[in-house]
């Protein structure tokens, strides 16, 4: 009798085990699913939140915000040259230097020319910066570029003004670069370096450790005279770039989130099983190194700093950095 309770017990005890063979990977996956669309309605809320944002602040002081532009025809086709277009599928993306955008190029670049099955690693730094390689928002008339700007997906991707302005420094001053040696690195050390031979070339310059610092770069920023001229993209505000008060974007994008944005704008764009951006690598300026680059520059210049970044910190949500800022 014993022995006969044990073998039916056994067997009920098998079927539970095939039973919860069957049924836990279905839970699982439910739950997982459940998850992803937890996931996706959070980002959906945040795009909400950073969009309402951005038409919020803008109303309350909009003429500061697009530097007294009160249409897109007060848009010069200069400024608009940071516009590139995809007609194929309805596409406009603005792209802000150090923000990620050699990477969303080279997605506009397999777009432009349809060539989705292109590893776009494989498309080099230099080769996609070259603008002749896409079709720019400024190459169409004045009524084709505001048809397009009202019917296309818009979109850009924006981050820590401080952060942005730590990582063009690096990229532009502590690296081996010609051209910004040249042009700009030349005229800062006379200013500010208290260098009086100069090396004639970036080579020279480069092997011998002659640099700016970081705080010659902001004495640089905070000089009348360079605010009479354009800012280089690299550190020239990003709303005035992008214009996201005279433009109204479907999606904004941050690199502090670049990879959960990417995937949700890839899906908006009905491109997510084509299209596979790779990650960012120049995150190695992240926030919360900030202070370690600031502490050399004095309170009065962080605070005169701010205010020339203040709109992107406002228009894009980024937290005031008051521990910079207080004495």
């Amino acid at each position: 009798m014993a022995a006969c309770r044990r073998f039916l017990l056994s067997r009920r005890f098998l079927r539970l085990l095939g039973f919860l063979a069957v049924t836990f990977p279905i839970m699982l996956s439910l739950q997982q699913m459940d998850m992803t669309q937890q996931r996706t309605e959070k980002m959906h809320r945040t795009q909400n939140l950073r969009k309402q944002l951005l038409i919020e602040t803008c109303d309350g002081d909009r003429e500061a915000f697009s530097d007294g532009k009160h249409s897109l025809d007060d848009m010069s086709y200069k400024e608009l040259d940071n516009f590139i277009v995809d007609d194929a599928r309805g596409i406009i993306y603005c792209y802000i230097p150090k923000v990620a955008c050699t990477n969303w190029k080279r997605v506009m670049f397999v777009l432009n020319h349809d060539k989705l099955d292109l590893d776009l690693t494989s498309l080099s730094h230099y080769f996609i910066h070259n603008t002749a390689k896409f079709t720019l928002l400024s190459s169409f008339s004045r009524a084709e570029i505001r048809a397009k700007l009202k019917h296309y997906t818009k979109f850009l991707f924006v981050r820590d003004p401080f952060v942005r302005l730590i990582s063009a420094y690096r990229d532009k001053f502590q690296k081996y670069n010609k051209h910004y040696y040249k042009n700009v690195a030349q005229v800062i050390l006379r200013r500010y370096g208290n260098v009086s031979h100069l090396p004639h070339t970036a080579a020279e310059a480069f092997a011998s450790g002659v640099r700016p610092s970081f705080y010659n770069f902001i004495q640089y920023l905070l000089d009348p005279q360079t605010q009479k001229q354009p800012f280089d993209p690299h550190w020239k505000q990003m709303h005035r770039l992008c214009q996201p008060c005279l433009i109204q974007y479907d999606f904004v994008g941050h690199l502090e989130t670049l990879q959960e944005d990417a995937d949700l704008l890839l899906k908006i764009l009905k491109l997510e099983s084509d299209i596979n951006v790779p990650p960012a690598y120049d995150n190695a300026t992240t926030t919360g190194s900030v202070w370690g680059w600031f502490k050399t520059v004095p309170l009065e210049d962080r605070r005169r700093l701010y205010k020339l970044y203040e709109g992107d910190f406002r228009l894009f949500g980024y937290r005031k950095p008051v521990e910079l800022l207080d004495a």
